[in-house]
């Protein structure tokens, strides 16, 4: 069973990204279709699967992290705006049957993902 995963990690503080709020989209025609919001736990994971089974399909998606945030309420001295405010990550599934896990690696000043297992 396919299935969607992500988690954060604060390379800056060496820790998990507790506490993102994250926001996923599908996206059909250019347009975002709200799927679900929810927030990383103590290991910077989503507690379930953000998607999984028949909810999981083929097609284009995007993740939105709420990253400004996160460094705000560890005290981060930000620029204003902050340099990174909400990073999103758009990617595709051509294989819903398959485990796809999209992480994000995170500084204030940078971010990197690919595609986990």
């Amino acid at each position: 069973m396919g299935r969607l995963t992500t988690h954060v990690l604060d390379t800056a503080h060496g820790k998990p990204g507790r506490n993102v709020e994250i926001h996923l989209y599908y996206i059909v025609d250019n347009s975002r279709i709200s799927l679900l919001a929810k927030r990383t736990n103590v290991d910077g994971r989503c507690d379930a699967p953000l998607l999984e089974g028949e909810a999981f399909k083929p097609g284009v998606y995007e993740l939105d992290f709420h990253a400004g945030d996160y460094f705000r309420t560890l005290g981060v001295v930000q620029t204003q705006p902050p340099f990174l405010d909400v990073v999103t990550l758009r990617f595709g599934v051509n294989d819903a049957s398959q485990h796809y896990h999209v992480p994000l690696v995170l500084t204030p000043w940078s971010y990197s993902t690919y595609r986990g297992s």
